[in-house]
């Protein structure tokens, strides 16, 4: 008789509904169009700053590499999430099959896991850059920096063929309610009628592992930075070194604490609201924020970006 019953609801879910970020306002309309101003901002910001790395023989080091990397993960990023987002708020449709609901969290943990490590690769990167210049041309080849970007990308999808097939399989015979604007995994786990302890505490121990690997790398990275620096006998090479390194460290502070909030603080601390407001943090406002970090605090960056434009006023008053 149980398990009728459980078939019975597995063939009834034709799919989940997304409660959203929408149903939080008394104001939905002028929500949904600041969030499309913000989406368009980080695309364009983004593309942007692709566009000048790629395009500009100055920005081909393997800082700007691991730069654009970030860059197009960002774009992926907030794409998996706000294009559904607003279409359903605009059509009035909050539905989202368990197929779609399933990519959607394989491309969310598969990108969040992959900017995890590139972080840390950026930190190593930088290590490299200050504590070992001479050696650098050769520690950091372009060889090197495929290999580390491929590995990010490899262990991101790591975590997501493995957590997406094991939420995905659990029976959700509860309300079909997701009280979140996607499929994230915890918001998922929720609706399930079996008992999740152990999924949940091994899904834990995966987060502290893929943490911890990127936080000792990136914290002992920052360690013999910071002896270099303190021994640097030029004030102008401290400046431009706590340059780079301080634009690297807010982006990891931002993303990383987004992170331990969701998946390593218990769920006492947690609420749907709080959930949505911290998601909303790192998958919307901080793809936003990255190319702002790294372009308006550096020269380089914003010396292309004054060349490119310059081009194109001189090629607009040529075709005139």
């Amino acid at each position: 008789m149980e398990n009728s019953t459980w078939m019975t609801n597995r063939s009834d879910m034709s799919g989940f509904i997304l409660v959203g970020l929408f149903s939080q306002t008394e104001h939905p309309a002028l929500l949904c169009a600041v969030i499309f101003v913000i989406f368009l901002m980080a695309l364009s910001g983004n593309s942007i700053l692709i566009f000048l790395i790629h395009s500009s023989i100055h920005l081909h080091t393997p800082m700007y590499f691991f730069i654009s990397q970030l860059s197009l993960m960002d774009v992926m990023y907030i794409s998996v999430t706000v294009p559904k987002m607003l279409m359903d708020q605009v059509l009035v449709v909050n539905k989202i099959s368990a197929p779609e609901c399933g990519m959607q969290m394989f491309l969310y943990v598969t990108l969040a896991g992959s900017e995890f490590f590139l972080l840390a690769s950026m930190a190593y990167d930088r290590y490299v850059a200050i504590c070992h210049p001479l050696r650098y041309p050769v520690l950091m080849n372009h060889r090197v920096c495929l290999s580390l970007a491929s590995g990010c990308w490899f262990l991101g999808s790591v975590d997501g063929f493995l957590f997406t097939p094991i939420t995905m399989t659990f029976p959700f015979c509860r309300s079909r309610a997701i009280h979140h604007f996607f499929c994230e995994v915890p918001a998922v786990l929720k609706l399930s009628c079996s008992d999740t302890s152990l999924y949940e505490i091994f899904m834990y121990l995966c987060c502290v592992l893929m943490l911890l690997i990127p936080v000792t790398v990136i914290s002992g990275s920052y360690y013999f930075i910071l002896l270099t620096i303190h021994r640097m006998n030029s004030a102008e090479g401290r400046k431009k070194a706590f340059a780079t390194c301080s634009s690297h460290m807010a982006v990891v502070i931002l993303f990383y604490g987004a992170a331990v909030y969701t998946y390593m603080l218990p769920s006492s601390y947690h609420s749907p609201e709080k959930d949505m407001m911290v998601s909303v943090f790192y998958t919307i406002l901080t793809p936003v924020l990255n190319p702002l970090i790294y372009s308006l605090r550096n020269k380089d960056v914003t010396g292309a970006l004054k060349k490119m434009l310059n081009v194109g006023m001189v090629f607009q008053e040529t075709v005139k």
